[in-house]
C-alpha cells in the first residue's frame, strides 16, 4: 500500500508513468494497472484523512459482487463500446447515463470492471479505444510488388510501407525499394503529408530501421528515427515483442492493403516505382472511400468528421534526412567523419561525441548538446577547422602572418629581412615559408638579435639562407669580428689615443 500511495501522490506531481515506475522500483504496466484502478474508484491524491490503508485497498480491489448483485441489470457493452469511440464520450458519462436508466444498477467501480472484462473477450478490432488523432500504426506489408527492370527484365521485389491512424484506420501505403533507414524516414513523411497532420504518437512493430534494441519497458529507439519524431513534436511507442494486439491496427491494415491493393496490381507490369506508387494511389483512395462493414462512414469520412481536426500541425520545414554515429575526437580535436576531418572545441580531446551528418551540414553534439557545426564536405583527408576551437597557443601560430614576421626583422637588422625575402621567394607554398621565416627568426632567442644579423650578412654572402646554414655560422664559422658593430665617426668620441 505504501508504493500505491507513492504511485498516486508522484502521478499528481506531473511525472510520467515511466518515471514513476523508475522512482518506486516497479514495472509501468504495475504502474498503470495502479492508476487505472484510482481512476475507475474515483481516487484522487491527496487523500482524504479519513482514508485509511484498508479504506482504500477495498475501493481499488472491490470484494466479488454477490449473489443479490448479479441479477442488476446488465449494460449493453457492444452500444457502450462503440460510444467510446466518439470525441469527448468517456466511460463516466455512459456509466451516468446507465444509472439515470437503472438507478439500482452496478455502481462505477463494478461498472468499468465488466466492461473491461467483456472487451477483453471481444474480437480484436473491437477491443482497443482509439482515441482520435492519437495514434499511426506503421509497418511494412509481408508481400512485395516486383517491378521489371526495362533493361534486364529482371524482377525486383518493392517493400510496401503501410500507415494507419488508430480512430478512423485511415490508410497510406507506398512503394520503397527497402526497408532500410532512409527509406523508412522518407515514407514517414510522405504518409504525414498525406494525411495532412500529426499524431501524438506513431507505434511501430520493432524492426531495426525504427528500433536499434527491443525492450520491454524501455526500448532503444534509432537515434534518426528519433530525430523525426523531435521534429514533428511526435512520440515513438515501439509495439511489445511477440505482443501483436499491440500493433493491431497495423496487422489489419497491412492485410487489407495485400487484398485490396497488391491483389488488383499482380498481373499489371510496372517498370519504376514511380509507376508502382501511381498505381496504388487510385486503389488507396478507393480503399479509403469504401464503406466500413461494422461500423457507419468510411475510412475517409470518419477521418475528414473527426480525426483530421485531432492531429496536430504539420511543422513549416519538411524533416531532412540525418544519419547519427558516434567518434572519439582525436589529439588535433578533430573527429573523422566519412574520410574528412572536422574540428571541436580542443578541450574535448579524447571525448566520445555524437555526430549528426545530414545532406549539407555536420553537426557534433556531446551529451545532447550542440558544440560544433560544419559545411559537410566529400574532399577525403581534407580538413574542415574553425579557429575558435583551437587552443590560444595554436591560434598564436596559426594567425600569424608574413607581415607581422618581417616588421620583427626590421627591429634586428637589413640582413635578417634579406634572407627572409629569400625564403619567402624561394618557397612555393606560403605556410612553408611562413615556418621557414618564423624559425630564422627565433634563432635571435636562441643566441642574439647581433649575432643573427651577423649570420644573415655572411649567409647572403655565400648565397646560402637556410635555417641550418645560418644556425651554423653562429655556432661554429662566424668570426668574432663579425660581431663588432662599427661606430659612426664624430667629434664627441674620444678615441684610443685619449686613454695613453
Amino acid at each position: 500500500m505504501r508504493k500505491i500511495r507513492e504511485v498516486l501522490r508522484l502521478t499528481a506531481a506531473g511525472l510520467s508513468a515511466r518515471q514513476v515506475a523508475a522512482s518506486v522500483k516497479l514495472a509501468r504496466s504495475t504502474v498503470a494497472d495502479y492508476l487505472r484502478r484510482a481512476q475507475a474508484a474515483g481516487v484522487h491524491w491527496p487523500l482524504p484523512e479519513e482514508v485509511d490503508e484498508d479504506t482504500l485497498w477495498d475501493r481499488l480491489y472491490p470484494p466479488t459482487v454477490s449473489a443479490e448483485q448479479a441479477h442488476q441489470p446488465l449494460p449493453d457493452w457492444p452500444r457502450i463500446h462503440y460510444e467510446l469511440t466518439r470525441k469527448g464520450v468517456t466511460l463516466m458519462l455512459l456509466w451516468e447515463e446507465y444509472k439515470a436508466h437503472h438507478p439500482d444498477g452496478y455502481q462505477y467501480s463494478r461498472f468499468a470492471d465488466l466492461y473491461r472484462q467483456w472487451a477483453s473477450k471481444q474480437d480484436v478490432v473491437l477491443r482497443h479505444v482509439h482515441v482520435p488523432g492519437d495514434k499511426l500504426f506503421v509497418d511494412y506489408a509481408g508481400h512485395t510488388l516486383d517491378i521489371i527492370d526495362r533493361r534486364t527484365g529482371e524482377l525486383r521485389p518493392a517493400q510496401i510501407f503501410v500507415a494507419v491512424l488508430g480512430h478512423s484506420s485511415y490508410t497510406y501505403a507506398e512503394a520503397t525499394w527497402t526497408q532500410s533507414v532512409p527509406d523508412w524516414l522518407a515514407s514517414h513523411v510522405r504518409a504525414l503529408e498525406f494525411i495532412g497532420g500529426v499524431p501524438r504518437a506513431i507505434v511501430p512493430d520493432n524492426l531495426k530501421a525504427g528500433v536499434t534494441k527491443a525492450h520491454r519497458y524501455d526500448p532503444d529507439i534509432n537515434p534518426s528515427y528519433q530525430d523525426l519524431a523531435e521534429h514533428y513534436a511526435t512520440t515513438v511507442l515501439p509495439a511489445r515483442v511477440r505482443k501483436p494486439r499491440d500493433k493491431a491496427k497495423a496487422e489489419v491494415g497491412v492485410q487489407v492493403v495485400e487484398r485490396r491493393i497488391l491483389a488488383p496490381l499482380r498481373e499489371q507490369s510496372l517498370f519504376s516505382l514511380n509507376e508502382a506508387n501511381a498505381a496504388i494511389r487510385p486503389l488507396l483512395d478507393e480503399l479509403n472511400r469504401q464503406p466500413f462493414q461494422k461500423r457507419e462512414g468510411s475510412r475517409l469520412s470518419v477521418f475528414e468528421a473527426i480525426e483530421r481536426a485531432a492531429l496536430q500541425r504539420l511543422p513549416a520545414t519538411r524533416y531532412e534526412y540525418a544519419e547519427w554515429k558516434k567518434a572519439k575526437v582525436h589529439l588535433d580535436y578533430h573527429v573523422e567523419v566519412d574520410r574528412h576531418y572536422y574540428s571541436v572545441p580542443h578541450t574535448l580531446t579524447g571525448r566520445v561525441v555524437d555526430v549528426r551528418l545530414c545532406a549539407s551540414t555536420v553537426e557534433i553534439f556531446l551529451r545532447g548538446t550542440r558544440v560544433a557545426a560544419h559545411t559537410r564536405s566529400t574532399m577525403r583527408g581534407g580538413f574542415t577547422t574553425c579557429p575558435a576551437h583551437r587552443p590560444k597557443s595554436h591560434r598564436a601560430v596559426t594567425e600569424l602572418t608574413i607581415e607581422q614576421l618581417f616588421a620583427r626583422a626590421e627591429t634586428i637588422g637589413p640582413n635578417v629581412v634579406g634572407v627572409l625575402n629569400m625564403q619567402v621567394n624561394m618557397r612555393k607554398h606560403p605556410e612553408y615559408a611562413l615556418r621557414a621565416c618564423l624559425g630564422i627568426l627565433r634563432l635571435a632567442n636562441d643566441f642574439s638579435p647581433l649575432q643573427l644579423e651577423a649570420a644573415c650578412k655572411q649567409a647572403l654572402a655565400h648565397n646560402s639562407t637556410s635555417y641550418r646554414a645560418i644556425r651554423a655560422l653562429i655556432k661554429h664559422t662566424l668570426p668574432q669580428t663579425e660581431l663588432t658593430l662599427s661606430l659612426p665617426e664624430h667629434d664627441n668620441v674620444r678615441g684610443a689615443s685619449y686613454y695613453h
